[in-house]
C-alpha cells in the first residue's frame, strides 16, 4: 500500500529508543524526512547511525529536553532549518515517575505535567501555525492504555496522558477545517525500556525474578504476548499518512486485547 508520504517532514520526538525509534524507522522506509530528538545525545547518536544505514529517507537528529520551552523552541528551529516545515508531529515521551499517590509530591507532579502534558502542547503549538497555512497535517500522539483502563501505581501517566486525550480531541474539533487531523495512539504492554524498568519494579515488590514478571505480564494479555515496538509504530505512520486521512479525534489502542472495556 502507497501511505503517499515521500518526501514529507516528519518530528519524532523522545525517538532515540522504544517506540519513538520504531516511529523514526518506519517513516523513513517511507521516504520522509525526519528529524528526532531525545535528552540523550550518546542514545541519539547510536539511532542516527543505525537507521542511517536504512539507506531511504533522510534523518537528523537533536538533543532536546521535552521538559524545557526552550529546547523544545530550538528542537523545532533546527528541524524546520534541515528540512522546511513539519507536515507530521509525533508527541512521545517517556513515561514519568511511578508510584502511589502517597509517594509522589508536588515536584513529581510539575515535572510530570511538563514530561507528558506541555511538551505535547508545545510541540503542536510550534507547529500548527504553517500546517494551517498549508492545510495540511498529522499530530499523533503516543499515550498509553491507562487513559482507558488505569494502572494503579502509574498515578502520574494515568493523570496527564488522559489529559493530553482530552487535548487533542479539543484540538481536532478546531484545526479540522484545515485538513489537519489529531489522534492519539495508546499502546498496552510493549517491549521497551519502560516496561523493562516496571518489570523490575514489579518483580522486587513480589520477591520473584524479572523474566518471571514479564512472563506474567504477557499471561495477561489475551494475545499472551507484549507487543513489539514497531506493531505501535505501525498504526503511527497510518494515522500519519493520507490513507487515514479520515480520521481525527480518535484513541487508538493497541494492547493485545489488555482492555477489558467495551469501547
Amino acid at each position: 500500500m502507497d501511505f503517499q508520504l515521500s518526501g514529507k517532514n516528519v518530528l519524532v520526538t523522545a525517538a532515540s529508543t522504544g517506540i519513538g525509534k520504531a516511529v523514526a524507522q518506519l517513516f523513513l522506509m517511507e521516504n520522509c524526512n525526519v528529524t528526532i530528538c531525545s535528552s540523550s545525545t550518546e542514545k541519539l547518536e547510536k539511532t542516527y547511525a543505525e537507521l542511517s544505514e536504512l539507506n531511504t529517507g533522510n534523518i537528523h537528529f537533536t538533543k532536546c529536553d521535552i521538559n524545557n520551552a526552550d529546547e523544545i523552541n530550538k528542537t523545532v528551529e533546527i528541524a524546520e532549518e534541515k528540512y522546511g516545515p513539519i507536515d507530521i508531529l509525533v508527541n512521545n515521551c517517556g513515561g514519568p515517575a511511578p508510584g502511589f499517590f502517597d509517594d509522589i509530591d508536588e515536584n513529581k507532579w510539575k515535572e510530570g505535567f511538563d514530561q507528558v502534558l506541555m511538551s505535547a502542547v508545545r510541540f503542536t503549538k510550534l507547529v500548527l501555525p504553517k500546517m494551517k497555512e498549508r492545510k495540511w497535517g498529522r499530530i499523533v500522539n503516543i499515550t498509553s492504555i491507562s487513559v482507558k483502563q488505569p494502572i494503579d501505581n502509574l498515578l502520574l501517566s494515568n493523570s496527564f496522558r488522559s489529559a493530553v486525550t482530552a487535548f487533542s480531541k479539543t484540538l481536532s474539533n478546531q484545526v479540522g477545517q484545515f485538513n489537519i487531523t489529531v489522534n492519539n495512539v495508546a499502546p498496552g504492554l510493549t517491549l521497551t525500556g519502560r516496561l523493562d524498568e516496571l518489570a523490575e519494579l514489579r518483580a522486587k515488590e513480589a520477591s520473584i525474578p524479572k523474566t518471571k514478571m514479564l512472563e506474567n505480564m504477557a499471561n495477561d494479555v489475551p494475545l499472551k504476548r507484549l507487543a513489539d515496538p514497531k506493531e505501535i509504530a505501525s498504526a503511527v505512520v497510518y494515522l500519519g499518512s493520507n490513507i487515514g486521512g479520515y480520521i481525527t479525534g480518535q484513541t487508538i489502542i493497541i494492547d493485545g486485547g489488555f482492555n477489558k472495556s467495551t469501547y
